[in-house]
């Protein structure tokens, strides 16, 4: 008599005894495996400097990818990759989603590598953004052709018609973000924390992203514009450079010396902090306007000190002219008649 039992499944699957108690065994096998080793990482990750490679995060991950290994092993013992499905064989699907999690594993702590790097925070965070998405992008693709279910998903979409005529639309979109993206990465025309000004749009960038880039505006709203737009836009980087001028325009009366007024602003100007002494500040008469001669100031300031030093400029700039009796006079109008004015007088 033959004592091995079987097991009869739906589907009119038979799975022999010995098998199942071997599929057990490796799954148990791949769980202690798998908890001693990270167990070993965990204590490596202690003596190490590497921190970004060994750490409580790679433990579980090698925890993980054990278990996997168990798992698709117990399966290939009971025969159920072999079966198939949906035009591949469940083998081809366990593959690749090992694959796609391996892919991912290396993809997260080459992020993770690249933003422990020394320099600008903002082109490091996008270069490990445009390398983790891409290289996921990428193993995706190859996942889905290695599941060999491409050709079925190829057809599903093209039987939507509709559906993915939209979605085409929509990934035309997301590309084109994408490539924005890309470009105004290996352009740089800003980087986080710097002020700008897109359009009529301005305020700090606080993120830069593959499809977008979010702005904190000067009311303290965010503000996300797509790459796209970004990169076609004029941008104005209000910290790009460690100088910025300040101008300011003040209007003196007629009946006063220009020349000494000249002379208190340019001593003025020299007083305030933060006005930097090379480029030297310039102070000359601009134009002769309706009720005052209009005098133009200009001077440098670190980009970062710009409105407070501009703001302390008229400040002390109208002080000192009051000072020294220099007028700022209001707007004047005189109105000429056609005919004498008679102004009639009753008692």
């Amino acid at each position: 008599m033959n004592a091995t039992a079987t097991f009869h499944l739906p589907d009119a699957v038979t799975l022999d005894f010995k098998a199942v108690l071997l599929a057990l065994v490796i799954l148990i096998l791949s769980v202690v495996l798998g908890k001693l080793s990270k167990r070993m990482v965990l204590v490596k990750a202690k003596e190490t400097e590497l921190s970004w490679i060994l750490n409580e995060d790679t433990a579980e991950i090698v925890f993980r990818m054990f278990l996997l290994g168990g798992i698709i092993g117990a399966l290939y013992v009971l025969g159920v990759l072999k079966y198939e499905i949906w035009g591949t064989t469940v083998g081809n699907l366990a593959f690749s989603a090992g694959f796609f999690y391996l892919s991912y594993v290396f993809a997260k702590k080459s992020r993770d590598y690249l933003l422990s790097l020394g320099g600008s925070k903002a082109e490091v965070t996008v270069r490990a953004k445009l390398f983790y998405y891409s290289f996921l992008t990428i193993a995706f693709l190859l996942a889905i052709n290695l599941a060999g279910i491409s050709a079925k998903l190829s057809a599903l979409l093209a039987a939507v018609g509709i559906t993915g005529i939209v979605l085409g639309f929509a990934a035309q979109t997301v590309v084109s973000n994408f490539i924005s993206g890309v470009f105004m990465y290996f352009d740089r025309p800003l980087q986080i924390g710097d002020a700008v000004k897109v359009g009529d749009v301005g305020g700090v960038v606080e993120d830069l992203r593959i499809l977008s880039t979010r702005i904190r505006s000067w009311d303290g709203t965010l503000i996300r514009i797509p790459n796209e737009k970004l990169f076609n836009s004029n941008i104005v980087n209000l910290m790009r450079y460690p100088a910025r001028r300040v101008e300011v325009s003040v209007g003196i009366s007629y009946d006063s010396d220009v020349e000494k007024a000249i002379e208190i602003i340019k001593k003025t100007l020299d007083d305030i902090p933060f006005v930097l002494a090379e480029p030297e500040p310039t102070v000359y008469v601009d134009s002769l306007g309706d009720s005052a001669v209009i005098l133009s100031v200009r001077a440098w300031a670190p980009s970062e000190k710009w409105f407070n030093v501009r703001t302390e400029v008229v400040k002390r700039i109208k002080e000192a002219l009051e000072e020294e009796g220099i007028e700022i006079p209001f707007p004047q109008r005189v109105n000429w008649f056609a005919k004498e004015l008679r102004v009639k007088l009753e008692r």
